[in-house]
C-alpha cells in the first residue's frame, strides 16, 4: 500500500514547459526559436498572403464562374450496389425502395437532398422492385421496367410542372 509520502504521477504525465529566451546553455536562447530580426520575429504577427503592401496573389488572380448558393447533395447508387443488398437479404424487394428503406438497409448513411439511381457495371434481376427515388437515368428506368418494376420520380414531376 503506498504511502502519502510515496505518492507521484504517473511518469510522464508532467511535461516540463519548455523556457525560451533564458541564456545559450537552454538551447533555446537568444532569439528563442523565431530566427533573426524582422516582422515575424515580432508578437501579434498575421501576415497570410500579404505581400508588403504589393496585391497579394490571390487578389491578383482572375476571377472566374458563379457559386450556386443552394446546391442540391444527392445519394448516387449504382443498380448492382442495390442488387448486391437485395441478394444478401438485408433489403427488401417487395415493398417499395425509397430514402428510408435504403438508410435502414445500410445502403446509404442519410438522405441528403435524395437519391439518384445510375446504371453500373453489373446486371440487375430482381423482379417487380418499385422505387422511389429523386432522379434515375433512362437506362434505369428501361432496366427496371423490363424486369416488370416502376420508378417513381415524384420530385422530378414537381419540378417539370413548375417550370
Amino acid at each position: 500500500m503506498a504511502r502519502l509520502n510515496e505518492l507521484r504521477d504517473n511518469p510522464g504525465a508532467n511535461k516540463i514547459r519548455m523556457r525560451v529566451g533564458r541564456g545559450i546553455g537552454s538551447g533555446k536562447g537568444k532569439t528563442g526559436g523565431r530566427g533573426g530580426k524582422g516582422q515575424t520575429a515580432r508578437s501579434g504577427v498575421a501576415i497570410n498572403g500579404f505581400e508588403g503592401g504589393q496585391m497579394p496573389l490571390h487578389m491578383r488572380m482572375p476571377k472566374r464562374g458563379f457559386n450556386v448558393p443552394n446546391v442540391k447533395h444527392y445519394n448516387t447508387l449504382r443498380l448492382d450496389r442495390i442488387q448486391a443488398y437485395i441478394d444478401s437479404g438485408k433489403l427488401d424487394h417487395k415493398g417499395v425502395i425509397d430514402a428510408e428503406a435504403l438508410i435502414k438497409a445500410g445502403v446509404i448513411r442519410r438522405a441528403l437532398d435524395g437519391v439518384r439511381l445510375v446504371q453500373g457495371p453489373g446486371e440487375f434481376k430482381a423482379k417487380k422492385v418499385t422505387f422511389n427515388v429523386y432522379h434515375a437515368s433512362k437506362g434505369v428506368v428501361a432496366a427496371i421496367e423490363a424486369l416488370g418494376g416502376k420508378v417513381d420520380m415524384p420530385k422530378a414531376e414537381e419540378t417539370k410542372a413548375d417550370a
